[in-house]
């Protein structure tokens, strides 16, 4: 089996490859030179993180692949359906990032929560000279502990989100279209754990309670969350988007911010990804990354034992 990881893979991952006998393939080809390059090299599996796109025409374009693999949960990039018409494998590693993404999830509240986006901006330019006045003006915080964690989506990732607010001592209020129940484990250091079950409600209950909100979901063809919702939300509520861009009306999101309902949001992916509308990078009340929840070192190394696993059972 010849393995091509187009968007590279870790050393964990290459080094089960490699003792499992597969003929791995590091390189980084262009798109436009990847079918010629799989159909030189008769490669038999594409692996992929979010760089490369698996599209009809390369997947017409490459008789010799039998599996696509995509390192990280979502598969937007690869044309999955007419994938497995063609009768090739596609597969992603669907925990390997949970933690990364949740944690980014956490990075941003805290941000938010104690002004440390616009702290941040502001501090090299004015605090040599306004360094009280900047005190003053980023007063004005938040704990996080005893208050409402609104998680829309109870996905793996919605979770993991749920988990970390658990332990940080917030009440979590779960939304998820499907109505469900899930129970959560928290692990620590000594050997103990707690079981905590949470049910979902509605969506209305999420966003007229929460103090934070998450969004952890799919894509999905429309907003879900937009004038109708953002109304509904508690005042001074701060939101984090690190689902897909899309899921949440952005030039609406402003509006509501500029009228003073939502205190602030963080937005880790976009609608016009990777071209941002300029009046978010420049927005004082966003926390902004650039679609950076997977990308850790720790993830990294998790995505390449876990693809590499699945594709052994695969083999």
């Amino acid at each position: 089996m010849k393995v091509l990881a187009n968007d590279g893979i870790s050393e964990s991952g290459e080094k089960i490859l490699k003792e499992a006998g597969i003929d791995l393939l590091n390189n980084r080809v262009s798109m436009e030179h990847l079918a010629k390059f799989i159909n030189d090299n008769e490669v038999d599996v594409l692996l992929v993180r979010s760089a490369t796109k698996v599209t009809k025409e390369l997947i017409d374009a490459c008789p010799t692949l039998r599996i696509v693999g995509r390192g990280g949960i979502g598969m937007d990039n690869i044309d999955v359906e007419y994938a497995r018409e063609k009768g090739i494998q596609v597969f992603n590693t669907p925990l390997a990032s949970l933690r990364s993404v949740a944690e980014l999830v956490f990075a941003h509240f805290f941000a938010l929560a104690r002004n440390l986006h616009e702290a941040n901006r502001l501090m090299p330019l004015e605090g040599e000279l306004k360094f009280n006045e900047l005190k003053r003006s980023f007063a004005k915080a938040f704990e996080l502990q005893n208050k409402t964690l609104g998680v829309i989506g109870m996905g793996k990732i919605g979770m993991e989100v749920a988990k970390i607010g658990i332990s940080l001592g917030m009440k979590v209020l779960c939304y998820n279209r499907t109505p469900k129940t899930e129970t959560v484990t928290l692990d620590f250091f000594d050997g103990q754990s707690l079981d905590f079950q949470l049910t979902s409600c509605s969506l209305d209950e999420v966003l007229a309670n929460a103090d934070f909100i998450s969004i952890n979901t799919a894509k999905t063809p429309q907003y879900i969350v937009d004038t109708p919702e953002f109304s509904k939300m508690k005042d001074g509520v701060f939101i984090v988007n690190a689902a897909r861009g899309g899921v949440l009306n952005e030039v609406t999101l402003l509006d509501f911010i500029e009228e003073g309902k939502i205190a602030g949001a963080a937005l880790d992916v976009f609608e016009n990804e990777p071209n941002p509308e300029l009046p978010l990078l420049m927005h004082p009340s966003l926390s902004l990354s650039p679609h950076i929840g997977g990308s850790t070192i720790d993830a990294q190394e998790k995505i390449g034992i876990e693809i590499a696993e699945q594709l052994i059972k695969l083999q």
